[in-house]
């Protein structure tokens, strides 16, 4: 590597690190950041070692990967899943086999309904208000009901 970057030296590691992590505030996502660790981690070995190039890079190639797949294993635990609320962003998914009471009629297949401090649009049979109906199923934000 000191031959394609001879003004380096031994820091060409520790620079393609620092870019690596420059590329990964730019772009979405947890990636970059990985290879800038394998890349940091070759150029400490590569400080103390001093490995021929081809070892270099075949190091960083070993570091890579496993970086890559240890940090996919990090963000994709089970610390990462929602166990107290596991409809925080799809509150109308948790309305799916509860019953509700209309305040208003179904016309035209079409209606809306009061959930705590919530208007759904609904839509199923028409059924008159005070009707007791069940939640079946959601349609995009819109819940989709039975009577019952």
């Amino acid at each position: 590597m000191e031959q394609l970057f001879p003004f380096l030296g031994n820091w060409v590691w520790f620079v393609a690190a620092g870019i690596f992590l420059l590329l990964e505030l730019l772009s979405p996502g947890v990636f970059f950041i990985w290879l800038g660790v394998a890349a940091a981690l070759t150029g400490i070995a590569d400080n103390i070692q001093n490995l021929p190039w081809q070892g270099e890079l075949a190091l960083f190639a070993v570091l890579a990967v496993v970086s890559v797949i240890s940090g996919r294993r990090f963000y994709n635990g089970p610390a990462m899943e929602p166990a107290d609320n596991p409809f925080l962003n799809r509150r109308q998914l948790g309305y799916v086999g509860r019953s509700f009471t209309l305040k208003q009629p179904i016309v035209n297949g079409r209606g809306k309904l009061t959930i705590e401090d919530t208007v759904w649009e609904i839509e199923g049979p028409e059924l008159e208000a005070g009707t007791r109906i069940r939640v079946t199923a959601v349609n995009d934000m819109t819940l989709v009901v039975a009577a019952g």
